[in-house]
């Protein structure tokens, strides 16, 4: 029986992967690709950060593959590390410029009037300029908890924070948020 790259389990392919077999690795990015680069998009400034950013998720992931102990789906242990790089990517930017410039948030908006769409677009960009202020942790936790509406739990397995501490962060950083944002509107 001829076994299709879909049929076989993360397991077996990391197993592959381990043991030097050629083209097992690209299978894993293959298979997860779509997943890493849908989650970094939110973290990434343009196209070619968002690359870089993927490149350096699977580059860890590939280093670190022998440290996969298997207890937890390979998807989840994938995500802790896509999560992690991106945390660092905002740290990395925000300290080599000071903030975190946000010019590309990406929202749906399905047919809407003109109007509607124009603030729409003011309330997405006075949102954009909020996130910017914040430090990396609070853009993070509100990043995942908000516009991801990924659960507590969930934040907290692939941040390695407790849930109280993603509950804490994420109640100081939508008050730094609405500070900011009450700030932003009165201008």
């Amino acid at each position: 029986m001829n076994f299709t790259e879909n049929d076989l389990s993360d397991e077996r392919i990391i197993e592959d992967v381990l043991a030097g077999k050629d083209g097992a690795f690209i299978q894993l990015v293959n298979r997860y690709r779509r997943k890493v680069f849908a989650m970094t998009a939110r973290f990434a400034r343009d196209k070619d950060d968002l690359d870089d950013i993927c490149q350096d998720i699977f580059i860890k992931v590939y280093e670190n593959l022998g440290k996969f102990r298997g207890d937890a789906p390979f998807e989840h242990w994938l995500s802790r590390i896509a999560i992690r790089t991106c945390y660092d990517a905002l740290r990395k930017r925000r300290r080599e410029k000071g903030h975190i410039p946000l010019d590309d948030i990406h929202y749906q908006i399905a047919d809407e009037s003109g109007e509607e769409l124009l603030v729409a677009e003011e309330a997405r960009s006075l949102l954009g300029k909020g996130l910017a202020e914040l430090k990396p942790a609070e853009r993070l936790v509100i990043t995942l908890l908000e516009l991801e509406e990924k659960p507590v739990r969930e934040i907290a397995e692939l941040t390695g924070w407790s849930e109280v501490n993603v509950k804490v962060r994420a109640f100081r950083a939508r008050q730094k948020l609405k500070r900011i944002l009450e700030k932003h509107h009165e201008r």
